[in-house]
């Protein structure tokens, strides 16, 4: 019988049922197309299983009939009702099975197996670094961060959004989320200074303290109170979420125009933040501080990638996968325990048990996943600021509202092209470190998720804080 992959790649093989998921069987690529590959093998009359490794990740061809187990995930299937003569094809049935079918437990451990020997075969292909080699690329970088000031952040042109302390919190969210921003320095014009940060989080402590809580605060109190108001009583401004949910106080965090984007990106490392805000300090004659630009991770990954992007071969550390380096937080494989948890939700889950996982494993975002954990969607703490528009914080329920309903109140202010380019942006476990830099490095793009070839599966996220933690080791 004859297996093709029509879908590319560099290395494929072929696993199945038919030799008891045993061994990879390494596929030829067809004389003359390059991205088919195939194989001939002898195999049994009946029902077999089998899924293709290309590249270090486990795929199946959409295209013939597929099932979905609990263990294998989604694998092709093929039907052999006849003798094992030569079949051209993988099955005269083209039609697509989806239904689940019934696994033993010697099938399933058949395929743990194959998984184990499968890892063994991408670890033995990746490419490696000596220790030295990659202390060296470090250093690199490290130097030219220390050598480069917050002024290269600086556009041309552009706009700085901050926030009066005297504004409502209501409108402060709701100008935050028409503005597409997650965050913004506040000012205090009666003391001429900046005094702190508003962002996303403040908002999840605020739904968090209104609906769990409950609050004394009438309607049109909700509309009037101001963040200034908010900093007295209930203590949010310049304050951080704990892993139980409380808060605690901290100075602003904030740099200078002549501090080197080393110590800015320890800064945001070290205090957990997203952004640093850059403000040249008052003069002798007591003008109000200029606050010149907010920076970010994600600008100044930009300025390393400019810097080495046609130099790259002179980083090793870039070539690699990203399955090959410690980055990034990943799901537990059969059998591994993992450091850190990994949260992922359905899309019928509620909005209060997203804020509570936000909260407590202190993060960012949650993949939102269907009931095969293939990407959906993702929910992030600046999706937080939708809920400021028409009213709708002030009415809702955090353990009614599921998820789906609490991004469909923010779909209306993002365009077709922002939804697909920057809500769930995508990487495979094989990618390099330099492709994966180069796409965090562009605007909105915070994280990547993850994703098993074809299936979408989750396999992990990768943020811009878990690349400089990397980086700066």
């Amino acid at each position: 019988m004859r297996f093709v992959w029509p879908h590319g790649g560099t290395n494929v093989c072929l696993g199945g049922s038919f030799n008891g998921w045993t061994q990879l069987l390494r596929m030829s690529p067809v004389e003359g197309n390059p991205t088919v590959f195939q194989i001939i093998c002898s195999i049994a009359p009946g029902y077999h299983q089998y899924k293709f490794f290309v590249d270090g990740e486990w795929r199946h061809d959409e295209h013939q009939p597929f099932v979905t187990t609990a263990e294998l995930r989604i694998v092709n299937t093929v039907l052999l009702s006849v003798g094992p003569n030569y079949i051209d094809g993988l099955n005269p049935d083209n039609s697509t099975r989806t239904t689940n079918m019934y696994e033993d437990d010697e099938d399933s451990e058949a395929f743990r197996r194959m998984v184990r020997i499968s890892d063994s075969t991408l670890t033995d292909t990746i490419p490696r670094i000596t220790e030295a080699d990659l202390q060296a690329s470090r250093q690199r970088v490290s130097v030219f961060l220390s050598s480069h000031t917050a002024y290269e952040l600086l556009p041309e042109s552009g706009k700085v959004v901050a926030l009066d302390v005297d504004l409502p919190v209501k409108q402060a969210f709701h100008i935050l989320h028409k503005q597409g921003i997650h965050m913004a320095p506040l000012c205090d014009t009666r003391k001429g200074q900046f005094v702190g940060v508003l962002s996303s989080s403040d908002f999840i402590l605020i739904l968090r303290e209104l609906g769990n809580r409950g609050s004394n605060l009438t309607e049109e109190e909700l509309e009037t109170h101001t963040i200034a108001a908010w900093k007295e009583g209930k203590a949010y401004l310049n304050r951080q979420i704990d892993g139980q949910g409380r808060a605690f106080s901290r100075p602003l965090v904030h740099a200078g125009p002549y501090d080197n984007l080393k110590d800015i990106s320890l800064k945001i490392l070290q205090n957990n933040v997203a952004t640093v805000p850059i403000i040249l300090s008052s003069g002798d004659d007591g003008s109000f501080p200029q606050l010149l630009h907010v920076a970010s991770l994600s600008g100044i990954l930009k300025c390393i990638c400019r810097y080495f992007r046609h130099c790259s071969n002179s980083l090793p550390v870039l070539q690699l996968p990203i399955c090959a380096i410690p980055v990034g937080t990943w799901v537990p494989k059969i059998g591994e325990s993992n450091q850190r948890p990994f949260a992922m939700l359905r899309p019928n889950a509620s909005l209060g048990s997203a804020l509570n996982l936000l909260v407590q494993a202190q993060v960012s975002s949650v993949p939102i996943v269907d009931d095969n954990d293939s990407l959906l969607d993702i929910y992030c703490r600046s999706d937080i600021a939708a809920l400021a528009k028409d009213r709708a914080y002030a009415h809702i329920n955090l353990n009614e509202m599921t998820i789906h309903q609490a991004l469909q109140l923010g779909q209306d202010s993002y365009s077709a092209y922002e939804q697909r380019s920057q809500r769930c942006q995508m990487c495979l476990r094989t990618d390099s470190l330099h492709a994966v830099m180069e796409r965090l490095a562009n605007p909105g793009v915070r994280r990547l998720v993850i994703v098993e070839a074809g299936s979408k599966r989750v396999e992990g996220v990768l943020s811009l804080g878990d690349i400089f933690r990397f980086l700066l080791a």
